[in-house]
Formats: structure tokens, sequence, C-alpha cells
């Protein structure tokens, strides 16, 4: 166990929404989702928070919440919202692609977007309480807190691998419109894209990233992780290759944050949307804004 993992008091609130969530998309009765919520209330008094990550029990909780519906192993809860959210983002994808490509600067333009894209979170967010059309209606009007473009700039220019560690469906979309203005001002640049190896909350597997047309624009992977975000020791051997040999590495949303963020590692930038107190901590950034935010040695004290 490693005992420098906690789960903060302040994500409680947030688990139990997850769980909310989970036990009505997996169509739960009363009786299921009171056992689920005991499944995992249980594995946090055993522990104390300690030694795992909330990403550990959103796993688990997704396992015994498939178990409870007795739709099989390969039941994915949230295959139907994840294709709602990609065929959503597709039907915007020409309006934001063409806005980069009229802007002054494209690069610039493809990052605010596909931060903004990140609001597509139902793992942030009570499934139900979002609003995706509105949401993508207004999606360039979103403000950035921090907005570290100048050496993301330098590093990509320089670049021969970028390794992009992707998060949710319907956001992929956006993530696709970036890689194109990436390819279009590098393109022998060699780019690989990252999913989840199993379906946890509405993060992307491979079957999401090839709806959404990912793989038309980069190679695309499984990182080997079964959990909504990265840890690294839990990864595939070909994932921590390819990190460990990448110039640059983009890392979207916020359970990859919450998992990289103390890799410290310059060639890492993260991009995402604060969505909640605890990551406006981590991040020196307010509630709601959006951040393109280099690791290691810029992170904020």
């Amino acid at each position: 166990m490693n005992t420098n993992r906690q789960i903060p008091g302040e994500c409680y609130p947030c688990v139990f929404e997850q769980l909310h969530s989970l036990a009505r998309v997996t169509e739960l009765d009363a009786e299921s989702g009171k056992v689920l919520f005991e499944h995992s209330m249980r594995q946090l008094l055993d522990t104390g928070g300690k030694g795992i990550v909330v990403q550990h029990l959103i796993r688990s909780a997704t396992d015994r919440a498939i178990a409870l519906s007795g739709k099989g192993a390969d039941f994915d809860p949230y295959r139907a919202i994840k294709k709602q959210s990609n065929d959503m983002a597709l039907q915007y994808a020409p309006e934001f692609r063409n806005k980069i490509r009229q802007s002054p600067d494209p690069m610039q333009a493809a990052v605010k977007i596909a931060a903004a894209g990140n609001i597509i979170d139902f793992g942030a967010k009570r499934h139900g309480s979002l609003d995706i059309e509105k949401e993508l209606r207004t999606i360039d009007e979103r403000a950035f807190g921090r907005f570290d473009f100048s050496e993301f700039s330098r590093r990509l220019n320089s670049a021969g691998r970028l390794l992009y560690i992707c998060d949710n469906a319907g956001e992929i979309v956006f993530d696709r419109l970036f890689i194109e203005e990436i390819r279009r001002s590098k393109p022998d640049l060699q780019i690989t894209c990252a999913v989840r190896e199993q379906p946890v909350i509405n993060d992307a597997v491979l079957s999401d990233a090839y709806d959404a047309g990912l793989h038309e624009e980069a190679a695309v992977i499984s990182s080997g992780s079964i959990y909504p975000g990265i840890l690294l020791d839990e990864t595939s051997d070909e994932f921590r290759d390819l990190f460990e040999n990448a110039d640059v590495i983009i890392s979207k949303g916020q359970g990859n944050f919450e998992t990289l963020l103390d890799v410290a590692d310059e060639r890492l930038f993260f991009i995402l949307r604060i969505k909640c107190d605890q990551m406006a901590k981590l991040s020196s950034v307010p509630k709601g804004e959006l951040v393109l935010m280099q690791g290691g040695s810029t992170r904020p004290a």
C-alpha cells in the first residue's frame, strides 16, 4: 500500500454523487443501490481514505455495480452517455474547426477549445445535471486562470514525440481538433493518444476514440489504466515506454491531473477545467476556470 496516497475529506461528497450516478445508469434497484454504497463505505472505513485514491474507489464501485446489475462483465454503464457526448460534440466540430483555422493564432485557439471541451465530465457533475448543448454553445467564452502557452509552444516546436493522454468521451472530439492543428503545424511529429483500458465513468476507451475519429489523426492505444486517471505503476509497459520517451506529454482532465501532478515533470502540460475546491487548491486557480499548466518546477507552491 502506498501510504502517501490519501483521499481528502473534501472529495467525499463528490464520491457520493458518483455512486448515485453509477447506481442510476446501471439501473440498480433500491436494494442493490444500498449494497453498492455499503461496498464503497466499507472500503473508506477500512482504509480511512489512506493508501488509496479516489480512482481506486471508483474502479471498485464500478466493478461492484456491474456485478450487481447482472448484465455481464462487459457491460459499460456509461456507453449510451458516451455515445451521446461524442455525437453532440461531433455536431459542433465543424464550427469549432472553422474557429481555429480563422483565428489569428490557430494553435492558441485549438488549445483553448480542447481545454473548454473538458466541460463534458459526468465524473465531476451528477448525471443529468449537465446541459451538454448549452455548454458547447458557450465553450469559447471560458476564462483561463493559468495559460502556460509560451512554454508549451516552445517545447512543442522542438518535439519529435508527443503523448496525448485522453480523458472523456465527447471531449476527445475537441482533442481531435487540437491534434489536427498540431499536425498542420508539425506534420512530422509522432503523436500517440492513450485512452483507458476498461470502461469507467465516462472516460474514453478505444471504441469511443474510434467513434470520434481520433485514430484518423494519431496512433491510439490503451494506457492499460483501468482507473479514471493514470497511476503510472498500474499502466502497461507500452504506455510507460511512451511516457518515458515523449518530448511533450499532454494530460487532459481532472483524473489525470490528480494522479500525475506529483510526477513533477516539465514535459507534462495539464489541460482541464477546475471543477471543485480540491482542484482549485492544487492548481491555485479559481473553480470554474480553465488551465494550461506546465508540470514540474513551474507548478504552484
